[in-house]
């Protein structure tokens, strides 16, 4: 037993360390999806947080190149019941052990993640610290209550791409039977990167769109000159509200009156809040695969990954409509412009990881540009 697990509030649990040794510090969440884990453990959206996974046995399938939604590891920790000595899968190629190590991650196993997370369910998110380096437990309860919380922190910008990119790539994988249209004329969109995605790139350009991926603090100059015909607003880790820069942008593109905008959760957020609503911090978040969220007589099981929402009561009513409800606690799932061709999805229709219902909203995003484009060419356009 030579790692443990400090929690703000005092609790300490020993364990076994894995993966890279060391001491991280951060806010302590937990993921309820019973696979998937190597594109939860690369998804941006989880930097600067120590991952606990609730299905009891991690590591199985091992690890491959072909599942990474980034190019290295967001989470600082992962935390698990059980570390499985065997990797067994026909995409393997390596243990998840190891590719853990090479890329630094710590690793906790051995802890009783059931009374983890009935803890964090009840006393909500918190930051904790995982060390395997021989840290004693006073030492790191020290530091983690000095570490600064998640609340007011603007992460998207350290985790964006600093320079522009084209991106025209669909999923490799030859088991992806989902949709994949190659349209004569590619849909121009811009997509402000605030931690996105792999998955999500690929599945807009499934859906017939030719991407320039820009920098979280992109300027309407900068995205205007591309002369899109739509804007995708990504999601990303930290607080919205933190987000200056994406909000402002988010502001003057809701003033191109006909220029279709698409946001995925912190996306949706920035749309939420440069309308002029508010968000908040949820107790601990949503994060898993089996997320019920829906409207109007339709159900969608849904991949999740956030810690803030929009507050409802915020959104001005005769401007927005709420499409969608997470059907667990009522939060805001989706949102659409009366007047505009906006649309706004707290969760991830990518399905990476997680259930295919949501892609749909991909093509709704597709439909909007179809719309535009085809209007342009209207001779009634042209008066």
């Amino acid at each position: 037993m030579d790692a443990l697990l400090v929690l703000a509030d005092g609790t300490v649990l020993r364990g076994r360390g894995f993966g890279a040794r060391g001491t991280v510090l951060g806010e302590v969440v937990f993921n309820t999806g019973m696979t998937g884990y190597q594109e939860v453990i690369t998804d941006p959206s989880y930097t600067g947080q120590l991952v606990t996974f609730t299905y009891p046995e991690l590591g199985n399938t091992g690890a491959n190149d072909q599942d990474l939604e980034a190019n290295e590891p967001a989470v600082k920790a992962v935390i698990t019941r059980e570390l499985s000595p065997l990797a067994s899968n026909w995409r393997s190629e390596g243990s998840l052990e190891d590719w853990l190590g090479q890329h630094g991650v710590v690793g906790l196993a051995g802890v009783d993640t059931r009374a983890l997370v009935r803890h964090l369910r009840e006393g909500g998110a918190i930051n904790g610290a995982v060390s395997s380096d021989g840290s004693s437990a006073a030492e790191l309860l020290q530091q983690v209550r000095s570490a600064p919380s998640m609340q007011g922190l603007n992460l998207a910008e350290q985790v964006s791409t600093k320079v522009a990119y084209p991106w025209n790539q669909v999923s490799v994988a030859s088991f992806d039977q989902r949709l994949q249209t190659i349209p004569a004329q590619p849909y121009r969109v811009v997509a402000i990167d605030f931690g996105i995605k792999r998955a999500i790139l690929e599945r807009l350009s499934a859906h017939g769109c030719a991407l320039t991926v820009l920098p979280a603090n992109s300027s309407l100059e900068q995205v205007l000159a591309l002369k899109p015909e739509g804007v995708f607003l990504s999601n990303g880790p930290g607080d919205p509200a933190a987000v200056a820069a994406g909000i402002s942008l988010a502001k003057g593109l809701l003033q191109q009156r006909d220029l279709p905008l698409f946001g995925i959760c912190l996306g949706h957020q920035i749309i939420g809040l440069a309308l002029g609503g508010s968000t908040f911090k949820l107790g601990y978040g949503h994060r898993g695969l089996n997320h019920p969220c829906g409207g109007e007589g339709l159900v969608e099981i849904t991949s999740q990954n956030h810690g803030f929402a929009l507050e409802a009561s915020s959104l001005d009513s005769a401007r927005v409509r709420i499409t969608h409800h997470n059907l667990n606690d009522g939060t805001v799932a989706a949102l659409e412009l009366r007047d505009q061709p906006v649309i706004g999805v707290q969760y991830h229709p990518e399905a990476s990881p997680g259930p295919h219902d949501a892609d749909h909203h991909f093509g709704r995003f597709v439909a909007l540009m179809a719309a535009r484009r085809s209007m342009a060419a209207s001779p009634t356009a042209h008066g």
